[in-house]
């Protein structure tokens, strides 16, 4: 069995697409380093992060926005839980999403962010990370456009303006005799197109490989774990893969102490209409893909099924 890809994107992007490819068609998941987004600028998110949440609860259940679906501002402990799980997640987010200006034709599907005024320059530091993330990610979006067999900017058109998010989470520490292997976060798929997750060198994270069986990512310090949504999944036929994921508490001393990441939920556009590729249909089976969904439609079903619209 081969390994999950780390692959650096400093390189020339013909060169890796098809060892990052096979990552994601065997894995959905790859290691990517040399990213792009700046060691200072993911110290200062993580430590604005961690200021946030160790706020008073009151505090912060002041920006949970009825009604808004967790889409922006603050999401409490014990609301979000993976598709068809029995309990919630042991976890508390921040979402951060994209700004339109009044008037933009998408403006209607993207709130307006809220902003802690109780840590300062929380504002500027995460419009900067999110801007970053997102330069990063269209640069991967790049490869796999190579790996198959489209026009390199072939995924610029589909994301631009898109319903991006970026989570701050943080699970708490746990205490008592079944701390060490609890579940922080169910077995999930992500919806989105791609995800870009910050701060998985802390072990827990998992993927159900195609052997049926849990197995740990290793990541290097500062590098980026990026894995395929269900978007780019049903776009591609299934050819690339959205791998069941899950968070598990670590064994030792890591299992009582607090646990932060920072993962970007990138998106298609709400109006782009996800219909599989020509290139992903089997000329075999023409009929055997799924039915075109637009993107926000998409997005709306799947958030129902995890108690967050």
């Amino acid at each position: 069995m081969s390994e999950i890809a780390s692959v650096s994107i400093a390189r020339p992007l013909d060169e890796v697409a098809d060892e990052l490819g096979r990552s994601f068609r065997e894995y959905g998941f790859a290691v990517i380093r040399d990213h792009g987004i700046p060691a200072d600028l993911i110290a200062q998110a993580e430590a604005l992060s961690k200021r946030f949440f160790a706020l008073p609860e009151e505090t912060k259940k002041a920006y949970k926005i009825q009604g808004g679906g967790g889409a922006r501002g603050y999401t409490p402990f014990g609301v979000e839980r993976a598709k068809d799980a029995e309990v919630h997640d042991l976890k508390e987010f921040w979402h951060v999403g994209r700004e339109l200006p009044a008037g933009h034709p998408l403006a209607e599907y993207m709130a307006d962010n809220v902003w802690p005024t109780e840590v300062q320059g929380f504002r500027e530091t995460f419009t900067a990370l999110y801007a970053a993330f997102e330069k990063a990610g269209e640069r991967v979006l790049e490869a796999i456009a190579l790996h198959l067999g489209l026009e390199r900017d072939y995924f610029k058109a589909t994301v631009e303006d898109g319903n991006s998010v970026m989570r701050l989470l943080h699970y708490p520490p746990l205490d008592g005799p079944h701390a060490e292997g609890a579940i922080r976060a169910a077995a999930h798929g992500d919806i989105n197109t791609i995800t870009l997750l910050l701060g998985a060198e802390e072990a827990g994270l998992e993927l159900l490989n195609a052997q049926g069986q849990w197995q740990a990512i290793d990541v290097p310090e500062g590098a980026l774990v990026v894995n395929i949504g269900d978007m780019l999944d049903r776009l591609t036929n299934h050819r690339l893969r959205s791998t069941q994921h899950r968070v598990v508490n670590p064994r030792g001393e890591a299992a009582y102490r607090s646990r932060y990441s920072m993962p970007f939920f990138l998106h298609f556009r709400p109006d782009f209409m996800i219909e599989t590729l020509p290139g992903c249909i089997d000329p075999a089976h023409p009929e055997d893909h799924p039915a075109p969904i637009s993107s926000h439609e998409f997005l709306q079903q799947r958030l129902r099924e995890i108690n967050l619209a």
